[in-house]
């Protein structure tokens, strides 16, 4: 079955970085769009970022020039690598799996989701 587990996540200092991974089972992640998403108490889930199954990348602005997404193919692994961390980027973080061609966030398209994991920023 298709199945997506994100890891990685945890506490950092503001400043600090963070590797998220989201592990890929039951389908080929390369034949998908893999986005992340975030929710954090109180507000709703919004959209991060995304990688394309032809590689095009897509950032919301506000993590623009500190997060970047990468996939493994021979892993079927998606990461998000989460540099220059503030404290309003805690939240739990999510990957879902959406149409190959998705180059935007709009959450209804994407079908698979993982489990989240938390990541917060703190002193």
């Amino acid at each position: 079955q298709i199945e997506l587990v994100e890891s990685g996540g945890g506490l950092v200092q503001p400043g600090g970085s963070l590797k998220l991974s989201c592990v890929c089972s039951g389908f080929a992640s390369w034949n998908y769009a893999i986005g992340w998403f975030r929710q954090a108490p109180g507000r709703e889930r919004e959209g991060v970022s995304l990688i394309s199954g032809d590689g095009t990348t897509f950032y919301e602005e506000s993590v623009k020039g500190r997060f970047a997404v990468s996939r493994d193919n021979a892993r079927n692994t998606v990461f998000l690598q989460l540099n220059s961390l503030k404290p309003e980027d805690t939240a739990v973080y999510y990957c879902a799996a959406g149409p190959r061609t998705m180059v935007d966030l709009r959450q209804s398209y994407f079908g698979y989701w993982g489990q989240g994991t938390q990541v917060t920023v703190s002193s």
